[in-house]
């Protein structure tokens, strides 16, 4: 390989029509996922204090936001649950007129081109905020099972493309395949939540699904922060399970664990770009500090570039019009 003066790298960046040319990762608004929070009640669309530029909405003002995304091309929603009425067993997340099987049917009659991706989970619902059974002070991973499955069902019955459990309960893929299976829903995929870490970056979610624990923390069922090796095994796990897609949860500080997961398995592979990560962004920018179109975009560029094939976040309008002008 020649070296430099005959080697000039900076050949290939002396314009934007070559650079583009020469461009090993690009953006489009096919990979992103928006996350949506449903609430019980009507006439509500309110911004998330936490959150800016995310809202809840009641069932009845969802068809002015699915406009929205099919107009920006924004091809999926994942849906999260927020309701009032919470008990130790969470049994809102399975009834069939919960707030999110009444979202389905609304986005499905709606928009029926947007994939409806709901996420399967009891924290949103239960009244001590963990993600299943409580028993003796802690979760009990066998009790919490049969709970996803029937909450995965209703989901499907209400018209949800995908189900994509979080919980991070061990045997959780395999529950929620042979019940849909079982229930004439084999061609429901899973998005299984895979290698979710027990993470700083949750905080501003927790307060827009009122998910916050009312007692210790996750850290028994979510993962430890400083592993690699063990996100490995619980994506293998999931993906022997049935898992149809695998999840890396969160997508900025585990650029690493990404990377690893795409060099070592071929299944599709999503990446949630969390509340805390879009929280510090719209902060900076509101207070003039950065750049935000260009460091969203570059954010999620990374994301990218280690290897999701799907990105979950809430910059995903945002982003979108951004690359649409970029067109």
């Amino acid at each position: 390989m020649p070296d430099f003066p005959a080697l000039r790298l900076r050949r290939l960046r002396k314009s934007e029509a070559i650079r583009s040319l020469v461009r090993e990762n690009t953006l489009d608004a096919g990979d992103f996922v928006y996350p949506l929070f449903i609430v019980e009640g009507g006439g509500v669309k309110k911004e998330i204090n936490s959150l800016p530029g995310t809202y809840h909405f009641s069932v009845d003002k969802l068809d002015e936001e699915t406009d929205d995304l099919s107009r920006l091309k924004i091809p999926a929603v994942l849906l999260f649950g927020v309701v009032n009425d919470k008990d130790e067993m969470g049994s809102s997340a399975y009834h069939p007129a919960g707030v999110v099987q009444q979202a389905i049917r609304a986005i499905k009659k709606a928009s029926p081109g947007l994939l409806v991706i709901t996420d399967i989970c009891l924290c949103e619902y239960t009244s001590h905020g963990h993600c299943g059974v409580i028993e003796n002070g802690d979760v009990d991973n066998d009790k919490t099972l049969p709970l996803l499955a029937k909450m995965a069902i209703s989901h499907a019955e209400a018209g949800a493309d995908m189900v994509a459990p979080s919980d991070m309960m061990d045997g959780r893929v395999k529950a929620i395949r042979q019940a849909l299976d079982g229930n004439g829903f084999k061609s429901i995929p899973i998005l299984a939540y895979a290698a979710k870490y027990a993470s700083a970056f949750y905080g501003p979610f927790r307060e827009a699904a009122g998910s916050a624990p009312q007692f210790g923390n996750r850290k028994s069922y979510q993962m430890d922060p400083p592993n690699v090796r063990e996100a490995l095994r619980e994506i293998e796990q999931d993906i022997r399970e049935g898992a149809d897609i695998v999840m890396v949860k969160p997508a900025l500080s585990y650029l690493d664990v990404i990377r690893r997961v795409r060099e070592t398995f071929n299944h599709p592979l999503a990446a949630y770009n969390v509340s805390g990560e879009y929280a510090m962004v719209k902060a900076a920018a509101a207070r003039g500090w950065i750049d935000e179109k260009r460091i969203v975009l570059e954010i999620l560029t990374s994301i990218k570039r280690a290897g999701a094939d799907i990105i979950i976040t809430y910059h995903a309008k945002e982003a979108s019009a951004w690359l649409a002008e970029q067109v």
